[in-house]
């Protein structure tokens, strides 16, 4: 069965690893079912009516909805509930904007102290690349973000680390790779020269190369619903 089925079915994915918690997994389920068209716009989601359809307890199906809130997808109005947010709007593409800005400047750090592990970098992008063939969209999402995370933790800069964690990556990731027409292989590929950039030791091509990649994604169309 699909993982996007499995999300309208009422099953929880097991993403590829047994260890993932269930917040992540609920979040997961949840997010594909907006996107997918299974909510309406304005529509309520009740926590426990949630929870008894995947038989678990309102904690982690709160602290789903809390983490999605975060992302634009769905308004969390006090004493009323957490409904699906009416649009999308431009916050994916802000994101991005920012996201580019922090990575270019992580890149240039780390570059210039050669920092990285440039060995760990290219297992990221080969498995991301076995992923994408496999069509595996989480397997993609979970190596991206590892690549990327990578990157910024090399540069040891606690507030641009910090700064980059409190953009909800995997979330709003995930959410790219679901873009209609989006070419997962060309998506893996288009990591490599990050790498080459880096390998050269040439602090301000590599910082370039980063900010360009986020710039690529930012100018892709959000995704709609179904």
């Amino acid at each position: 069965m699909s993982e996007m089925r499995k999300a309208k079915a009422g099953e929880l994915p097991d993403m590829g690893f047994v260890n993932t918690p269930l917040r992540q997994r609920l979040k997961e389920v949840l997010l594909r079912r907006i996107l997918g068209g299974h909510y309406d716009p304005g529509e309520r989601l009740i926590e426990l009516r949630i929870a008894e359809e995947f038989g678990t307890s309102q904690g982690p199906v709160r602290e789903a909805l809390r983490e999605l809130e975060a992302t634009g997808l769905v308004t969390n109005l006090p004493r009323r509930g957490t409904y699906v947010s009416e649009v999308m709007g431009d916050g994916l593409r802000e994101i991005y904007t920012v996201r580019g800005a922090l990575e270019e400047q992580a890149t240039r750090i780390a570059t210039t102290q050669r920092a990285c592990d440039l060995d760990y970098l290219q297992r990221e992008i080969d498995l991301m690349r076995d992923a994408a063939i496999a069509g595996d969209t989480h397997g993609v999402v979970e190596h991206s973000v590892k690549f990327h995370r990578s990157i910024m933790e090399a540069a040891k800069n606690r507030l641009l680390l910090n700064i980059w964690q409190s953009l909800q990556i995997e979330t709003r990731t995930t959410i790219t790779m679901l873009t209609e027409g989006l070419d997962l292989v060309e998506i893996a590929d288009s990591h490599q020269p990050i790498i080459d950039a880096i390998a050269s030791g040439n602090a301000e091509e590599a910082a370039r190369v980063a900010r360009e990649h986020q710039d690529y994604f930012e100018r892709l169309p959000v995704p709609t619903r179904a």
